[in-house]
């Protein structure tokens, strides 16, 4: 049971629950099967990653090492320190201290976009190198196979991908509790949501903690 759910703050409990204990719940349930699908969705594309990596595993890392691992690192760092930017808009929210939250959620939201435009130099580099495996591929190399190499940028860009879109859906969802908390800053404010976002937000983190040895480091 979270530290918030045992807090003595009553909670406004929406039409469709009987009372607190079933919204909390019904929240809890909600949020863990999304995770669960989440898991399951990287873990396919992790698995691939395995896969053709022992298949074509010279041409892997060659392509590896011209990936930037300083900039890797920079988005590691943002992205751990929006962690515990989170985790003190959860307490805060807990504490129902609007101002706070607000501030933390902010400050969550501008290292999510320093994220993406840390991800967004990235990108413009390896396009102007020809790097971008859907267009004019180019990795000339002796010894290596080029076609492996092209598959370890389509899987790079895929996975990279898809959890910037993560990242994005996060700033969207932060951005709209922001709003609300504003709003409602007068009222007691349900901060189960704000909760369960901060429990995304750390699964979000916890991908790239996986993404950034395994595309970056091991060679």
């Amino acid at each position: 049971m979270s530290e918030a759910h045992v807090s003595d703050t009553h909670l406004p409990v929406a039409h469709q629950f009987e009372d607190e204990e079933q919204q909390f719940q019904s929240y809890s349930l909600g949020m863990w099967v999304f995770l669960a699908q989440e898991l399951l969705f990287f873990g396919g594309l992790f698995t691939a990653f395995i896969v053709y990596r022992h298949m074509y595993f010279d041409a892997f890392v060659a392509a590896h090492h011209k990936l930037d691992w300083k900039l890797g690192g920079l988005n590691t760092l943002i992205l751990l320190t929006s962690s515990l930017t989170m985790a003190l808009g959860v307490r805060t929210a807990i504490l129902n201290n609007y101002k706070a939250t607000i501030g933390w959620l902010l400050a969550t939201c501008a290292l999510a976009f320093g994220f993406m435009g840390v991800k967004y130099v990235e990108y413009s580099s390896k396009i102007a190198h020809n790097l971008w495996p859907a267009g004019d591929f180019v990795f000339k190399q002796e010894g290596i196979d080029a076609g492996g190499a092209q598959i370890f940028y389509g899987l790079y860009f895929t996975m990279t991908g898809l959890h910037g879109l993560h990242v994005l859906v996060g700033i969207l969802i932060m951005g709209w509790l922001v709003f609300r908390i504003y709003f409602k800053r007068k009222e007691v404010v349900d901060y189960i949501p704000i909760e369960l976002t901060g429990l995304y937000w750390h699964f979000v983190d916890l991908v790239w903690i996986f993404l950034f040895p395994l595309l970056y480091l091991i060679g």
